[in-house]
């Protein structure tokens, strides 16, 4: 990403006074702290609150912008959201960034209301493999396949998998539960076509990204309670877990509130566009409330240090293990909420996608045939 991103992304509201924060180790959330694999220490920043340095390419793009300023989403409508959104991930994406796959194709699935576009990455190896259906975030108002393009295709060559990317309706045109309903019929869709993805039905996987984290979360609950489809893991980035606004129950929201890319006034926006009329306390909007989650299917769980939504992707990951679940709980120091589609600029965020799809290709390759 090149000074002229940096310009664009300002321009288009979608980030707003970033400042300094320390960076580069991954901590196990129930565990020891260790050592994110090929994530290296630097000097230490200025920051009040700093334990270790932001990697320097990361840091250099927030000074840029903190200098800059900008506009935050609340101000502007949706579709401006959207257009600033592409303008940052898609247009001025580096073509010598983007990871190399086998083949693309871009296909459509039965929908509740209509067909959903959808994108199907293969891997440059030979099958059966996983199949796992990735769920794009953008608070449920903004992302689309191209958004996500580069993190399908790390997952796909990192996991070795084949990914099938969901292009799911939007808020406020559609508000909830239209994301649900469509993300679970592609869950069933995906899980009866099985021969014509990955091959094995032993390793379906749902993952997604902060609201696609949320919407796999919830999809996993509904798999279970509806028989099926049977999944072998579930892979959650930084997930929103929570609509309700509880006082004190999740401090990253306030520690976090301002300056690192995702702000509280955005997370606002997003879910007045979202939630509507609708009820937060609905376990289906917010997954951790979910009152048995037993049974579920095996989470790789991972937050950054400095995102808003950090303490409630934890919050549902000690759930999930408080009810006998499998839980890898990976909480990225340093990193920002999106840092998964900053590998091509930041070398920590590169070791916490390659930890990750480590992490989940470990787990696949233990589970037992049916």
């Amino acid at each position: 990403m090149g000074d002229e991103a940096i310009v664009v992304a300002v321009s288009t509201g979608l980030l707003t006074r970033p400042v300094i924060t320390p960076g580069g180790v991954a901590r196990d959330v129930v565990g020891e702290w260790v050592d994110s694999v090929g994530v290296r220490r630097g000097l230490a920043t200025a920051s009040d609150n700093a334990c270790v340095p932001l990697d320097p390419p990361i840091q250099q793009m927030l000074t840029a912008l903190e200098a800059m300023g900008g506009e935050s989403l609340a101000s502007g409508s949706p579709e401006h959201a959207r257009q600033g959104f592409r303008s940052l991930t898609v247009d001025l994406r580096n073509p010598e960034s983007v990871p190399s796959v086998a083949a693309v194709e871009e296909v459509e699935l039965p929908g509740p209301a209509g067909g959903l576009p959808a994108r199907v990455y293969r891997p440059e190896v030979e099958g059966p493999v996983p199949t796992i259906l990735f769920i794009h975030g953008g608070g449920f108002v903004i992302g689309d396949l191209d958004t996500h393009d580069n993190q399908c295709r790390a997952l796909c060559g990192g996991v070795e998998a084949v990914v099938l990317s969901l292009g799911y309706r939007l808020a406020p045109e559609a508000p909830y539960p239209a994301a649900v309903e469509d993300c679970f019929a592609a869950l069933q869709w995906v899980g009866a076509h099985v021969d014509q993805l990955g091959g094995d039905p032993d390793r379906l996987v749902v993952a997604g990204d902060s609201a696609g984290g949320n919407l796999a979360a919830v999809s996993a609950v509904m798999a279970r309670d509806a028989g099926g489809p049977r999944l072998a893991a579930q892979l959650l980035i930084y997930p929103a877990t929570d609509f309700r606004e509880v006082e004190n129950r999740y401090p990253s929201r306030e520690e976090n509130a301002e300056g690192y890319f995702l702000t509280r006034a955005d997370m606002a926006w997003f879910a007045g566009h979202y939630v509507g009329h609708a009820d937060p306390q609905d376990p289906r909007l917010s997954p951790v409330l979910t009152e048995d989650l037993t049974g579920l299917a095996p989470a790789i769980v991972v937050t950054a240090e400095y995102d808003p939504l950090r303490d409630e992707g934890e919050a549902y990951a000690r759930a999930l293990q408080d009810a006998g679940v499998s839980v890898t709980s990976r909480r990225y120091d340093g990193l920002i909420h999106g840092f998964f589609d900053l590998f091509p600029l930041s070398p920590a965020s590169a070791a916490a996608v390659q930890e990750t799809c480590k992490n989940l290709r470990r787990l696949l390759v233990h589970i037992p045939a049916s």
